[in-house]
Protein backbone atom coordinates (compact mmCIF):
# COMPACT_ATOMS: atom_id res chain seq x y z
CA UNK A 1 0.00 0.00 0.00
CA UNK A 2 1.51 3.29 -1.10
CA UNK A 3 2.22 6.02 1.43
CA UNK A 4 0.59 8.78 -0.64
CA UNK A 5 -1.80 10.70 1.62
CA UNK A 6 -4.16 12.01 -1.03
CA UNK A 7 -4.32 10.45 -4.45
CA UNK A 8 -6.44 8.59 -6.92
CA UNK A 9 -5.33 5.18 -8.08
CA UNK A 10 -6.22 3.33 -11.27
CA UNK A 11 -5.30 -0.31 -11.63
CA UNK A 12 -4.97 -2.45 -14.72
CA UNK A 13 -4.70 -6.23 -14.77
CA UNK A 14 -3.34 -8.70 -17.25
CA UNK A 15 -4.88 -12.04 -18.02
CA UNK A 16 -3.89 -15.13 -19.95
CA UNK A 17 -5.76 -18.41 -19.93
CA UNK A 18 -3.79 -20.73 -17.59
CA UNK A 19 -3.28 -24.40 -17.24
CA UNK A 20 -4.80 -25.77 -14.07
CA UNK A 21 -2.18 -25.81 -11.35
CA UNK A 22 -2.11 -27.67 -8.07
CA UNK A 23 0.61 -26.38 -5.76
CA UNK A 24 1.86 -27.84 -2.50
CA UNK A 25 3.21 -25.62 0.26
CA UNK A 26 6.92 -25.90 0.96
CA UNK A 27 8.03 -28.85 3.05
CA UNK A 28 10.16 -26.37 4.97
CA UNK A 29 6.96 -25.26 6.61
CA UNK A 30 5.63 -28.77 7.26
CA UNK A 31 2.60 -28.22 5.06
CA UNK A 32 1.07 -30.82 2.77
CA UNK A 33 -2.14 -28.96 1.93
CA UNK A 34 -2.61 -28.42 -1.81
CA UNK A 35 -3.97 -25.21 -3.24
CA UNK A 36 -6.34 -25.57 -6.20
CA UNK A 37 -6.45 -22.62 -8.51
CA UNK A 38 -9.60 -23.44 -10.43
CA UNK A 39 -12.78 -21.40 -10.11
CA UNK A 40 -14.19 -22.97 -6.95
CA UNK A 41 -11.10 -21.93 -4.98
CA UNK A 42 -11.38 -18.31 -6.02
CA UNK A 43 -13.85 -15.64 -5.04
CA UNK A 44 -15.49 -12.73 -6.75
CA UNK A 45 -14.45 -9.24 -5.78
CA UNK A 46 -17.70 -7.86 -4.46
CA UNK A 47 -20.47 -7.84 -7.03
CA UNK A 48 -18.06 -7.75 -9.97
CA UNK A 49 -17.27 -10.65 -12.26
CA UNK A 50 -13.57 -10.43 -11.42
CA UNK A 51 -12.32 -13.52 -9.56
CA UNK A 52 -9.16 -13.58 -7.46
CA UNK A 53 -7.27 -16.07 -5.35
CA UNK A 54 -8.25 -16.00 -1.67
CA UNK A 55 -4.86 -14.57 -0.78
CA UNK A 56 -2.77 -12.09 -2.71
CA UNK A 57 0.81 -10.85 -2.60
CA UNK A 58 1.80 -7.29 -1.78
CA UNK A 59 4.69 -5.75 -3.74
CA UNK A 60 5.23 -2.59 -1.71
CA UNK A 61 8.77 -3.63 -0.74
CA UNK A 62 9.88 -4.51 -4.28
CA UNK A 63 12.44 -1.92 -5.28
CA UNK A 64 11.63 0.33 -2.32
CA UNK A 65 14.41 2.13 -0.45
CA UNK A 66 12.35 4.65 1.53
CA UNK A 67 10.65 2.27 3.98
CA UNK A 68 11.82 -1.27 3.27
CA UNK A 69 15.13 -3.00 2.51
CA UNK A 70 17.20 -0.95 4.98
CA UNK A 71 17.26 1.90 2.45
CA UNK A 72 19.31 -0.18 0.01
CA UNK A 73 18.51 -2.10 -3.18
CA UNK A 74 20.89 -4.43 -4.97
CA UNK A 75 20.99 -7.34 -7.38
CA UNK A 76 20.52 -9.88 -4.60
CA UNK A 77 17.28 -8.23 -3.44
CA UNK A 78 16.13 -7.90 -7.03
CA UNK A 79 16.70 -11.63 -7.56
CA UNK A 80 14.80 -12.41 -4.34
CA UNK A 81 11.84 -10.24 -5.37
CA UNK A 82 11.65 -11.95 -8.76
CA UNK A 83 11.78 -15.31 -7.00
CA UNK A 84 8.92 -14.18 -4.75
CA UNK A 85 6.83 -13.34 -7.78
CA UNK A 86 7.62 -16.57 -9.62
CA UNK A 87 7.20 -18.64 -6.46
CA UNK A 88 3.77 -17.12 -5.89
CA UNK A 89 2.65 -18.05 -9.39
CA UNK A 90 4.07 -21.55 -9.00
CA UNK A 91 1.93 -21.96 -5.87
CA UNK A 92 -1.20 -20.73 -7.62
CA UNK A 93 -1.34 -17.18 -6.25
CA UNK A 94 -2.31 -14.84 -9.09
CA UNK A 95 -3.36 -11.66 -7.26
CA UNK A 96 -0.58 -9.08 -6.87
CA UNK A 97 -0.91 -5.64 -5.31
CA UNK A 98 1.50 -3.20 -6.92
CA UNK A 99 1.61 0.49 -7.77
CA UNK A 100 3.51 2.87 -9.98
CA UNK A 101 4.86 4.57 -6.85
CA UNK A 102 6.24 1.34 -5.33
CA UNK A 103 9.98 1.52 -5.81
CA UNK A 104 9.71 4.53 -8.13
CA UNK A 105 11.90 7.65 -7.93
CA UNK A 106 8.76 9.47 -6.77
CA UNK A 107 8.98 7.42 -3.56
CA UNK A 108 12.78 7.58 -3.45
CA UNK A 109 12.94 4.01 -4.67
CA UNK A 110 15.43 2.11 -6.78
CA UNK A 111 13.27 0.09 -9.19
CA UNK A 112 9.58 0.19 -9.94
CA UNK A 113 7.76 -2.91 -8.71
CA UNK A 114 5.75 -3.12 -11.93
CA UNK A 115 8.84 -4.04 -13.94
CA UNK A 116 9.26 -7.22 -11.89
CA UNK A 117 5.93 -8.69 -13.02
CA UNK A 118 7.16 -10.49 -16.09
CA UNK A 119 5.53 -13.90 -16.44
CA UNK A 120 2.50 -13.98 -18.72
CA UNK A 121 0.09 -16.20 -16.83
CA UNK A 122 -3.38 -15.50 -15.49
CA UNK A 123 -2.70 -12.66 -13.08
CA UNK A 124 -4.52 -9.84 -11.39
CA UNK A 125 -2.02 -6.97 -11.29
CA UNK A 126 -3.10 -3.63 -9.82
CA UNK A 127 -1.03 -0.88 -11.45
CA UNK A 128 -2.02 2.08 -9.27
CA UNK A 129 -1.61 5.64 -10.46
CA UNK A 130 -0.85 8.73 -8.38
CA UNK A 131 -3.05 11.53 -9.73
CA UNK A 132 -3.08 14.17 -6.99
CA UNK A 133 -5.34 17.00 -8.23
CA UNK A 134 -5.41 15.96 -11.86
CA UNK A 135 -8.67 14.71 -13.32
CA UNK A 136 -8.88 10.93 -13.57
CA UNK A 137 -10.50 11.20 -16.99
CA UNK A 138 -7.46 13.06 -18.36
CA UNK A 139 -5.15 10.28 -17.21
CA UNK A 140 -6.96 7.24 -18.58
CA UNK A 141 -5.32 7.31 -22.00
CA UNK A 142 -1.83 7.72 -20.62
CA UNK A 143 -2.39 4.89 -18.19
CA UNK A 144 -3.37 2.43 -20.91
CA UNK A 145 -0.24 3.36 -22.87
CA UNK A 146 1.87 2.88 -19.75
CA UNK A 147 0.43 -0.52 -18.95
CA UNK A 148 0.51 -1.65 -22.56
CA UNK A 149 4.23 -0.93 -22.70
CA UNK A 150 4.92 -2.82 -19.48
CA UNK A 151 2.67 -5.78 -20.17
CA UNK A 152 2.76 -5.92 -23.97
CA UNK A 153 0.54 -8.42 -25.78
CA UNK A 154 -1.35 -9.26 -22.59
CA UNK A 155 -5.15 -8.74 -22.77
CA UNK A 156 -6.23 -6.10 -20.26
CA UNK A 157 -8.96 -6.40 -17.67
CA UNK A 158 -9.06 -4.20 -14.66
CA UNK A 159 -9.75 -2.97 -11.15
CA UNK A 160 -9.46 0.62 -9.99
CA UNK A 161 -8.32 1.72 -6.54
CA UNK A 162 -8.63 5.18 -5.11
CA UNK A 163 -7.20 6.87 -2.02
CA UNK A 164 -9.65 9.31 -0.40
CA UNK A 165 -8.92 12.86 -1.43
CA UNK A 166 -9.02 15.86 0.87
CA UNK A 167 -10.84 18.02 -1.70
CA UNK A 168 -13.60 15.56 -2.59
CA UNK A 169 -14.04 12.25 -4.37
CA UNK A 170 -17.15 12.43 -6.55
CA UNK A 171 -15.22 13.30 -9.70
CA UNK A 172 -12.79 10.43 -9.17
CA UNK A 173 -15.57 7.92 -8.61
CA UNK A 174 -17.33 9.20 -11.74
CA UNK A 175 -14.08 8.82 -13.67
CA UNK A 176 -13.66 5.26 -12.50
CA UNK A 177 -17.24 4.55 -13.50
CA UNK A 178 -16.48 6.00 -16.95
CA UNK A 179 -13.50 3.63 -17.19
CA UNK A 180 -15.82 0.66 -16.65
CA UNK A 181 -18.32 1.89 -19.23
CA UNK A 182 -15.55 2.50 -21.75
CA UNK A 183 -14.35 -1.07 -21.29
CA UNK A 184 -10.98 -0.01 -19.88
CA UNK A 185 -11.53 -1.88 -16.61
CA UNK A 186 -13.88 -4.56 -15.33
CA UNK A 187 -14.26 -3.50 -11.72
CA UNK A 188 -14.00 -0.51 -9.40
CA UNK A 189 -12.63 -0.55 -5.87
CA UNK A 190 -11.53 1.99 -3.27
CA UNK A 191 -8.79 2.13 -0.68
CA UNK A 192 -8.67 3.43 2.90
CA UNK A 193 -12.32 4.47 2.73
CA UNK A 194 -14.24 5.16 5.92
CA UNK A 195 -17.75 3.74 6.30
CA UNK A 196 -19.37 6.98 5.08
CA UNK A 197 -17.09 7.35 2.08
CA UNK A 198 -17.59 3.68 1.27
CA UNK A 199 -21.38 3.99 1.32
CA UNK A 200 -21.30 7.19 -0.73
CA UNK A 201 -19.10 5.58 -3.39
CA UNK A 202 -21.27 2.46 -3.41
CA UNK A 203 -24.47 4.46 -3.97
CA UNK A 204 -22.90 6.72 -6.61
CA UNK A 205 -21.73 3.73 -8.65
CA UNK A 206 -24.96 1.82 -8.06
CA UNK A 207 -26.92 4.53 -9.87
CA UNK A 208 -24.90 3.64 -12.96
CA UNK A 209 -25.35 -0.09 -12.49
CA UNK A 210 -21.71 -0.54 -11.47
CA UNK A 211 -20.92 -2.56 -8.31
CA UNK A 212 -18.23 -1.41 -5.91
CA UNK A 213 -15.88 -4.38 -5.82
CA UNK A 214 -13.55 -3.78 -2.88
CA UNK A 215 -12.13 -1.55 -0.17
CA UNK A 216 -8.44 -2.02 0.62
CA UNK A 217 -7.64 -1.16 4.25
CA UNK A 218 -5.14 -1.84 7.01
CA UNK A 219 -6.43 -4.95 8.84
CA UNK A 220 -4.71 -7.55 10.97
CA UNK A 221 -5.17 -9.41 14.24
CA UNK A 222 -3.57 -6.51 16.12
CA UNK A 223 -5.03 -3.72 13.98
CA UNK A 224 -8.79 -4.23 13.85
CA UNK A 225 -9.95 -0.68 13.15
CA UNK A 226 -12.16 -1.90 10.27
CA UNK A 227 -14.15 -3.89 12.84
CA UNK A 228 -14.42 -0.91 15.17
CA UNK A 229 -15.22 1.92 12.75
CA UNK A 230 -17.98 0.14 10.81
CA UNK A 231 -15.96 -0.49 7.63
CA UNK A 232 -15.95 -4.30 7.92
CA UNK A 233 -19.68 -4.43 8.72
CA UNK A 234 -20.47 -2.09 5.82
CA UNK A 235 -18.40 -4.20 3.42
CA UNK A 236 -20.26 -7.32 4.52
CA UNK A 237 -23.64 -5.60 4.25
CA UNK A 238 -23.01 -4.13 0.81
CA UNK A 239 -21.19 -7.13 -0.63
CA UNK A 240 -17.88 -5.28 -0.99
CA UNK A 241 -14.75 -7.42 -0.57
CA UNK A 242 -12.32 -6.18 2.08
CA UNK A 243 -8.71 -6.43 0.91
CA UNK A 244 -6.42 -6.44 3.97
CA UNK A 245 -3.00 -4.80 3.63
CA UNK A 246 -0.34 -5.23 6.34
CA UNK A 247 -2.12 -8.46 7.40
CA UNK A 248 0.91 -9.71 9.35
CA UNK A 249 1.55 -6.24 10.80
CA UNK A 250 4.65 -5.73 8.63
CA UNK A 251 6.25 -8.81 10.16
CA UNK A 252 5.44 -8.11 13.81
CA UNK A 253 3.02 -11.07 13.95
CA UNK A 254 5.43 -13.59 12.45
CA UNK A 255 7.40 -14.08 15.67
CA UNK A 256 10.58 -12.98 13.90
CA UNK A 257 11.02 -9.85 15.99
CA UNK A 258 11.69 -9.73 19.74
CA UNK A 259 12.04 -6.82 22.17
CA UNK A 260 15.81 -7.21 21.89
CA UNK A 261 15.60 -7.52 18.09
CA UNK A 262 13.01 -5.05 16.72
CA UNK A 263 12.60 -4.46 12.98
CA UNK A 264 15.02 -2.07 11.32
CA UNK A 265 14.23 1.19 9.58
CA UNK A 266 10.94 3.08 10.00
CA UNK A 267 9.16 -0.06 11.22
CA UNK A 268 11.33 0.02 14.32
CA UNK A 269 9.68 3.29 15.34
CA UNK A 270 6.27 1.65 15.11
CA UNK A 271 6.96 -1.81 16.51
CA UNK A 272 9.15 -0.73 19.39
CA UNK A 273 10.74 -2.99 22.03
CA UNK A 274 8.01 -1.87 24.43
CA UNK A 275 5.27 -2.85 21.99
CA UNK A 276 6.95 -6.16 21.16
CA UNK A 277 7.17 -6.97 24.87
CA UNK A 278 3.39 -6.59 25.20
CA UNK A 279 2.95 -8.71 22.07
CA UNK A 280 4.79 -11.78 23.38
CA UNK A 281 1.86 -13.53 25.18
CA UNK A 282 -0.23 -13.32 22.01
CA UNK A 283 2.65 -14.60 19.89
CA UNK A 284 3.19 -17.51 22.25
CA UNK A 285 -0.44 -18.55 21.92
CA UNK A 286 -0.35 -18.14 18.13
CA UNK A 287 2.69 -20.40 18.06
CA UNK A 288 0.93 -23.00 20.23
CA UNK A 289 -2.13 -23.04 18.01
CA UNK A 290 0.04 -23.27 14.91
CA UNK A 291 1.82 -26.28 16.39
CA UNK A 292 -1.52 -28.10 16.65
CA UNK A 293 -2.04 -27.68 12.91
CA UNK A 294 1.56 -27.95 11.76
CA UNK A 295 1.44 -24.28 10.76
CA UNK A 296 3.71 -21.30 11.30
CA UNK A 297 2.59 -18.17 13.20
CA UNK A 298 2.41 -16.34 9.88
CA UNK A 299 0.02 -18.92 8.48
CA UNK A 300 -2.11 -18.77 11.62
CA UNK A 301 -2.61 -15.00 11.57
CA UNK A 302 -3.39 -15.00 7.84
CA UNK A 303 -5.89 -17.79 8.38
CA UNK A 304 -7.43 -15.74 11.20
CA UNK A 305 -8.17 -12.98 8.68
CA UNK A 306 -9.54 -15.38 6.08
CA UNK A 307 -11.81 -16.81 8.78
CA UNK A 308 -13.47 -13.39 9.12
CA UNK A 309 -15.07 -14.08 5.70
CA UNK A 310 -15.19 -11.60 2.83
CA UNK A 311 -11.51 -10.76 3.45
CA UNK A 312 -8.55 -11.20 1.07
CA UNK A 313 -5.20 -10.61 2.82
CA UNK A 314 -2.25 -9.37 0.73
CA UNK A 315 0.94 -10.01 2.74
CA UNK A 316 4.19 -8.73 1.27
CA UNK A 317 6.68 -11.32 0.07
CA UNK A 318 10.37 -10.42 -0.24
CA UNK A 319 11.46 -13.89 -1.39
CA UNK A 320 10.18 -17.23 -2.62
CA UNK A 321 10.24 -18.83 0.83
CA UNK A 322 7.87 -16.21 2.20
CA UNK A 323 5.53 -16.56 -0.77
CA UNK A 324 5.37 -20.32 -0.32
CA UNK A 325 4.79 -19.93 3.41
CA UNK A 326 1.79 -17.67 2.76
CA UNK A 327 0.16 -20.40 0.68
CA UNK A 328 0.06 -22.53 3.82
CA UNK A 329 -2.60 -20.20 5.21
CA UNK A 330 -5.07 -21.71 2.72
CA UNK A 331 -6.85 -25.03 2.72
CA UNK A 332 -7.65 -25.23 6.45
CA UNK A 333 -9.44 -23.16 9.09
CA UNK A 334 -9.03 -22.17 12.71
CA UNK A 335 -11.92 -23.18 14.96
CA UNK A 336 -14.40 -20.51 16.02
CA UNK A 337 -13.10 -20.85 19.56
CA UNK A 338 -9.52 -20.19 18.42
CA UNK A 339 -10.60 -17.20 16.35
CA UNK A 340 -12.37 -15.70 19.35
CA UNK A 341 -9.52 -16.50 21.72
CA UNK A 342 -6.95 -14.78 19.53
CA UNK A 343 -9.15 -11.70 19.16
CA UNK A 344 -9.59 -11.57 22.93
CA UNK A 345 -5.85 -11.80 23.56
CA UNK A 346 -5.13 -9.20 20.88
CA UNK A 347 -7.67 -6.84 22.45
CA UNK A 348 -5.40 -6.49 25.46
CA UNK A 349 -2.76 -4.79 23.27
CA UNK A 350 -3.09 -1.13 22.31
CA UNK A 351 -2.94 -0.92 18.50
CA UNK A 352 -0.26 1.03 16.66
CA UNK A 353 -1.09 4.23 14.77
CA UNK A 354 -2.67 3.58 11.40
CA UNK A 355 -2.67 5.43 8.08
CA UNK A 356 -4.13 8.98 8.58
CA UNK A 357 -6.41 8.90 5.52
CA UNK A 358 -8.50 6.16 7.14
CA UNK A 359 -10.19 8.92 9.17
CA UNK A 360 -10.90 11.32 6.29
Amino acid sequence: MAMNVSSACFSVFSCKKPNRIRAVASEDFASTAALKTDTEDKLKLGGSELKVTRLGIGAWSWGDTSYWNNFQWDDQKLKAAKAAFNGSLDCGITFFDTAEVYGSPLALGAENSETLLGRKEKMIIPVKRLLLQRSLQLCLGGLVVKVSSVHSRIPLIGLAFHQPGIWGNEGYIDGLGDAVEQGLVKAVGVSNYSEKRLRDAYERLKKRGIPLASNQVNYSLIYRLPEQNGVKAACDELGVTLIAYSPIAQGALTGKYKPENPPSGPRGRIYTPEFLTKLQPLLMRINEIGGNYGKTPTQVVLNWLIAQENVVPIPGAKNAAQAKEFVGALGWRLSNEEVDELRSLASEISPVTGFPVEKL
